[in-house]
């Protein structure tokens, strides 16, 4: 019996050294608490954060993300579609902090303006962009790049009647000019709703979030909400100098107001390397 015991003794010993072992090389997990966050589709919802936003991913296309024109830590957000399942939005600023929000959608009363201060909201610190930009310099390259006779070819999309062309991509500077071509060959007029540049994923993995990274002009020239039946305009969209990542594509998206006829271009790296450099002013 007394060795019996001793083997008892021994073999408890043992299993609680394993236990302890197992817990001391577990990784200790701590909770980052969601803040929630209630969004409109006919309103925008800005967000100041205490330093520069580098990197944002939302958990859905139905919400609308961008960093405020010219500044680096204001976001911008709404919904892109009425009454959307509630999903999240995650946050890294340069200070190496990540933020985290669930957003849901509440049209009537949605939260417009916060800050997310370091000490008070009166204190919150607007960071601008270190590029500035000519506006007239930029208007004048529109229009050079909407004259210029050089076309990029095989970037159409042509649904319901309506021709959808990327025909020319030009760059002065830190300044990318995207000229398009819409055509509507239809009987019934185009109501533009959106036309917008986002950088996408090429291959989505099932169940993971939505790697969608929005590019927002900084000038549009010829810019119409809408193109009359059997009519057609040819926009020039200046965008901030970028490359596309491997395993990335830009989807240029062009939406109907009140309308189901959507068309979206998918452009690659090999089309980006075709840009046409333009002449100095």
């Amino acid at each position: 019996m007394k060795n019996f015991n001793l083997l008892m003794m021994g073999y408890l010993v043992f299993m609680s050294i394993g236990v302890f072992a197992q817990k001391t090389n577990r990784n200790n997990l701590s909770k980052i608490e969601s803040d929630s966050l209630q969004i409109a589709y006919s309103k925008t919802t800005n967000i100041v954060f205490p330093f520069a936003i580098k990197s944002v991913d939302k958990g859905s296309s139905d919400i609308l993300v961008q960093k405020a024109k010219g500044l680096e830590n204001i976001l911008q957000i709404k919904a892109a579609q009425k009454g959307f399942f509630q999903t999240n939005l995650t946050v890294v600023t340069a200070d190496g902090k990540l933020y985290s929000f669930v957003l849901s959608y509440n049209e009537e009363s949605p939260q417009l303006n916060l800050t997310l201060n370091k000490t008070k909201p009166t204190e919150q610190e607007i960071y601008f962009s270190d590029e500035s930009l000519n506006d007239q310099d930029v208007q004048e390259y529109s229009k050079l790049a909407f004259y210029d006779k050089k076309k990029l070819r095989g970037e159409k999309e042509s649904n319901y009647d309506i021709d959808f062309v990327l025909n020319g991509i030009f760059i002065r500077d830190a300044v990318m000019y995207y000229r398009i071509k819409i055509t509507n060959n239809s009987n019934i007029n185009y109501e533009i709703n959106q036309l917008r540049f986002f950088i996408r994923d090429s291959k989505k993995v099932k169940r993971t979030a939505s790697q969608e990274i929005e590019i927002t002009p900084i000038y549009i020239l010829n810019n119409v909400v809408k193109i009359d039946s059997e009519e057609e305009n040819t926009f020039v969209f200046a965008i901030p100098k970028f490359t596309i990542p491997e395993k990335k594509y830009l989807a240029i998206q062009l939406m109907e107001q009140n309308g189901g006829r959507h068309v979206e271009l998918h452009v690659k790296n090999t089309k980006l390397v075709q840009v046409t450099v333009l002449p100095k002013l």
